[in-house]
């Protein structure tokens, strides 16, 4: 029965996969064709044709969408300013709480704690009128800032420090490692792992984001890649050219895979890995 699971794995495999395959496919025909019942199910000749005019010049369908290329860098900015700022603020803040003794420190993690009750929609229209007064619409600060704390973030730092042994921390102190020293030369090491696994799921997080960019931004050379992709499908009585919008779709997907493809061992091992 060895072959059960593989053959689950692969059933598997391609009900994922098979989505994909149709839209790699309606990216290489032309508008005309997608629309046809049945739609070809063989690539067409059209696919580098539609992915240069998707990178260069973008498409329109309600709104006229900016290239591929530029939505894609608001989006990689986006997704590493927000990985990068949340690891920050979640490694220090669970640093603080978990290795200085201070008054109220662990009412402080619970007031950070207590934000994973609060649904994203529930903060969005505080979290926007904070923005606009301090006139962050349209800017790069407003789209990112707000997403920057992380409340899991800080939750898996603090449970992992937590296992750092006792022994460690007093070593240091006889060696006259201060609170800066420790975190750098102690710290910072053992959770390497647990920075790159966190550091994926952030920076698809980040890319993902689709409500909030398409609440803080009304000017176009700021729209994301996922926002980019509603604003080409047509809601009038304009056609869509759905070639563009699979081959944008597409586009949209290659980050985010490569990401997980080049960190897949540290994604895992900072999953799984038990020692310090």
């Amino acid at each position: 029965m060895d072959w059960l699971p593989h053959a689950i794995l692969w059933v598997g495999i391609a009900i994922t996969a098979f989505p994909l395959y149709i839209a790699f496919v309606a990216s290489t025909l032309t508008a005309q064709d997608v629309v046809q019942a049945p739609m070809a199910i063989l690539p067409g000749s059209h696919g580098p044709a539609n992915f240069l005019e998707v990178l260069t010049n973008g498409t329109r369908g309600t709104y006229l969408s900016p290239p591929a290329w530029q939505m894609m860098w608001n989006s990689l900015l986006m997704a590493l300013i927000i990985t990068g700022g949340k690891i920050a603020v979640s490694i220090l803040s669970a640093y603080a709480v978990v290795f200085f003794k201070f008054p109220g420190r662990m009412f402080f993690f619970w007031m950070i704690f207590i934000t994973l009750m609060l649904p994203v929609e529930v903060r969005i229209l505080p979290t926007y009128q904070v923005m606009s007064d301090l006139g962050l619409i349209n800017s790069m600060t407003g789209l990112t800032l707000p997403l920057i704390a992380s409340a899991t973030g800080t939750l898996l730092f603090r449970q992992f420090f937590l296992t750092i042994p006792d022994e460690l921390v007093e070593a240091a102190r006889i060696d006259g490692a201060g609170p800066l020293r420790f975190f750098k030369d102690v710290v910072l090491p053992l959770s390497a792992t647990n920075i790159a696994a966190l550091a994926v799921i952030l920076f698809i997080y980040g890319w993902n984001q689709y409500l909030w960019p398409l609440l803080i931004t009304t000017e176009n050379r700021l729209d994301t890649i996922v926002v980019g992709i509603t604003k080409m499908i047509s809601t009038d009585a304009s056609v869509t050219n759905w070639p563009h919008v699979m081959a944008t779709t597409l586009l949209a997907v290659l980050p985010p895979a490569l990401v997980v493809i080049l960190m897949r061992r540290w994604f895992v091992k900072g999953l799984v890995d038990t020692e310090k």
